[in-house]
């Protein structure tokens, strides 16, 4: 785990479940006893106010609820009541609500409601000021009274009536070009609540929101402190748009794009098959506009796919949905891009399709590969996210338990997943009972949750390299589970808690406490900054710091191996490993990079000797904060998938060494005349497998970055980077490399030769090209990027 995301931040679930059920309980207290109003609502309302716009109108009445009907008269919602919160009278809900009708500085008529709340408000107010343009309805609630207000607490009450399908939730983004140059990238654009009926509708958009705190009743809408209050303020919007669509209306920006595909993660299994995109342009403006809609589709050279532009006027209020379509690749990745431009109003949007083929893989329990944290992210559904993993070739999980982000044990255990558990909180110098107690519910926890492994706890190793807290994490939580394992016969393997870096001087005390006995299998995390996998300074070279050496990869795991031959044998397990894209910063990867490095990172873990590789995580997120953009936060940039559920070029390098070394066995390093040309060897059941690349361009990434600023222009993904080429001529193998060998097809193994003797190179994602050798050898041109060979010798760093 490297220092650019914090240790125990994504391990911070119970607490934060805790956390929440306490702030959800205070609020259902609050509102105990609430009766919300049936259809006689319209019979109740002594002097209606109402005011409307094309396809919207809301009426208010003498109990200061309002109804929104659509363009048709049909009551669609009913603004109900108002939640104040405050440090001092606590929770105050309004208890009705005078309308009347106003005009507002642009001329246009708006709704007022005075709204009546108990006499333990103690002198709060709250009023209510609702405007309408088309389709769309602007709501504000302004808080006073009070000097000790909590706007985050804020809440507002309504009734859908008769919808077709379930309130959902949606995080809205926009892309964005910086001007410095770089890759685009997301950031927030507000969130939304949908409601269903059968022929429309309809959107609450809000800037921000906390969806657990959001219930049938109330929707979670914080305010924002003002001079003499507090103002929350959210959108209301009705059509048959799409989420984006919507949060555009909302915001009345001018343009908005959003992107799409019917296909689970926009995967595909094969190629030759139409892949529909499909966009969907948004005119949040007051007048029509006329729009040009232009996209692009580009694989992972840059090759142009797919490219066009259609124009026509959108209406204010309005959408326009095109649908554009690419022919799916044999295997790989396809890069878009669909913009919308109106005279100076221009607005964007990307998304990555994918083709991977399907894959037998054969392991099994004695696979490598699996997945960090919680596949939490359950988008579209669980049995599609199960599907996604094992497509990549999970095998294991490092978190599950009953109760927990994600998915529960008894469902990884039906789709055939092996979980572990990890779980933090440890109370370091804490009292018997605390230390006891921590101890009983944890260890009960991981034994309930039939996990393999009990890791305990995570990145405990605070300073770095410091050896501080290993002796109280021994005393205080290592023994204590290890007894109570012991005493309860179970089953569960421990580990410690997963280390960030190889920190050998923490470890030596671990182990001078009587840590080491204590384990089964030892953990770290070897983050990485802007340095390939294979680069291995020495540890007394190692600089501390952010951006020092000590966050490499090789080097780390390295140390680990020797630390475990001087200590005493234990399964090696890197429970975090990483690649992050956080965009346009020099220290992390770029997405062709992270692709290579993920691909690289697991072969070096292999021919080292790790059990299983936990790789850090499945999605682009942060737990709690489901797909809201965060392009500044690393800790959100870590998946293989992207927010918006497609993939990487990671996801894609992460399936290509899941299947090339399904089955294989390291034999060993390859030494090649030139000292700057790498490789490793694996023998497999399909033959030999070699992996090389070159080292011409040196270990460092991004090495041209400002030296005063985190930020760089990042090249798109398609673009090479590694300036050097290097021609190698090494021996085919005789005859010809096995039909259908390696990570293809249905994973087919075997059973004939080609007629043609050829020598098949994978790229980093995947992609294959044919060689022809030429009087028994083949020539490779090789750079920083591994790639992947079969039908070459066991010695192709033999003189050739």
């Amino acid at each position: 785990m490297s220092t650019h995301h914090a240790p125990d931040d994504h391990h911070s679930a119970d607490g934060d479940l805790r956390r929440r059920g306490f702030l959800a309980g205070a609020v259902a207290v609050g509102v105990a006893g609430t009766v919300l109003p049936g259809t006689a609502f319209a019979a109740e309302q002594a002097a209606p106010v109402t005011v409307s716009a094309p396809g919207i109108s809301l009426t208010a009445g003498a109990d200061g609820y309002v109804s929104i009907r659509d363009g048709g008269g049909i009551e669609r919602v009913r603004l109900t009541r108002f939640m104040a919160k405050d440090t001092v009278v606590g929770i105050q809900q309004s208890t009705g609500g005078t309308p009347s009708l106003i005009t507002l500085a642009d001329g246009r008529s708006a709704i007022r409601v005075e709204y009546t709340l108990p006499a333990a408000a103690n002198g709060i107010t709250v009023r209510g000021v609702f405007d309408v343009t088309a389709h769309r309805a602007h709501l504000r609630w302004e808080v006073g009274g009070s000097t000790t207000l909590v706007p985050a607490g804020f809440m507002f009450g309504r009734t859908v009536l008769a919808p077709t399908a379930p309130e959902a939730f949606a995080a809205l983004t926009t892309w964005n070009r910086d001007a410095g140059g770089g890759i685009p990238y997301e950031t927030n654009a507000g969130v939304v609540y949908q409601e269903t009926w059968a022929d429309t509708k309809a959107y609450f958009r809000l800037a921000g929101t906390t969806p657990a705190w959001t219930n049938a009743t109330w929707i979670h809408a914080p305010g924002t402190a003002t001079t003499d209050g507090a103002v929350t303020e959210a959108d209301l919007v009705l059509g048959t748009m799409r989420p984006a669509a919507a949060g555009t209306t909302g915001s009345a920006r001018p343009l908005g794009v959003e992107v799409w595909t019917d296909q689970p993660f926009s995967l595909w299994d094969r190629g030759g098959l139409p892949m529909p995109l499909h966009a969907e342009v948004a005119n949040g403006g007051a007048t029509d506009k006329a729009v040009r809609l232009s996209w692009w589709a580009r694989d992972f050279d840059g090759r142009i796919l797919g490219s066009g532009t259609v124009t026509d006027t959108v209406a204010a209020g309005a959408t326009w949905a095109q649908t554009f379509t690419v022919t799916s690749p044999p295997h790989g990745i396809v890069f878009t891009e669909v913009s919308a431009t109106s005279g100076t109003d221009e607005a964007f949007a990307r998304t990555n399709l994918s083709v991977l083929p399907s894959f037998a893989y054969q392991a099994g329990a004695d696979s490598m590969f699996g997945i960090a944290n919680y596949p939490w992210l359950l988008e579209p559904d669980a049995p599609a996210v199960l599907g996604l993993m094992r497509r990549l070739g999970i095998k294991r999980v490092r978190i599950a338990y009953d109760g927990g982000p994600g998915l529960p044990p008894a469902t990884l255990d039906a789709a055939g997943f092996a979980h572990n558990i990890e779980l933090a909180g440890i109370p370091l110098g804490g009292t018997t009972a605390q230390i006891a107690a921590w101890a009983d519910t944890n260890t009960a926890k991981a034994i309930g949750a039939n996990a393999d492994w009990f890791e305990v706890a995570n990145e405990i190793n605070k300073p770095w390299m410091s050896g501080q807290t290993a002796s109280a994490y021994v005393r205080d939580g290592l023994h204590p589970v290890r007894d109570r394992l012991t005493a309860a016969g179970a089953r569960t393997k421990v580990m410690n808690a997963g280390l960030a870096g190889m920190d050998y001087v923490w470890t030596k005390n671990f182990r001078d406490a009587g840590g080491w006995d204590l384990i089964d299998g030892f953990a770290f995390h070897p983050g990485r900054g802007n340095f390939t996998p294979d680069y291995a300074p020495a540890p007394a070279d190692w600089t501390m710091g952010d951006h020092g050496t000590y966050w490499n990869f090789l080097g780390g795991l390295r140390k680990a191996r020797e630390v475990i031959a001087e200590y005493g044998e234990k399964e090696l397990w890197l429970t975090e490993a990483y690649a992050c894209t956080k965009p346009n910063s020099w220290w992390h990867d770029t997405y062709r990079h992270a692709a290579e490095n993920v691909l690289l990172t697991l072969a070096l873990a292999k021919a080292e000797g790790v059990r299983c590789v936990n790789w850090y995580q499945l999605h682009d997120s942060v737990l709690g904060k489901p797909q809201l953009a965060d392009p500044v936060n690393s800790e959100y940039h870590y998946g293989l998938m992207h927010r918006d559920l497609g993939a990487k070029p990671s996801a894609l390098a992460y399936a290509t060494a899941a299947r090339v070394l399904d089955r294989a066995t390291f034999v060993r390093r390859l030494n090649l005349a030139d000292p700057d040309l790498k490789g490793l060897l694996f023998a497999s059941p399909d033959g030999p497998i070699s992996i090389l690349w070159s080292r011409k361009d040196g270990y460092v990434l991004n090495p041209d970055h400002p030296a005063d600023s985190g930020w760089f222009a990042a090249p798109e993904p398609w673009v090479d980077g590694w300036r050097t080429k290097t021609t190698l001529t090494v021996a085919a193998a005789s005859g010809a490399a096995p039909a259908e060998a390696g990570p293809r097809g249905r994973g087919h193994r075997g059973g004939g030769r080609n007629t043609a003797a050829t020598v098949r190179e994978l790229d980093c994602i995947g992609r294959e090209r044919l060689l022809t050798p030429v009087r028994g050898r083949v020539e490779l041109r090789l750079d920083g990027a591994p790639r992947i060979y079969y039908g070459l010798t066991d010695t192709p760093d033999a003189p050739c």
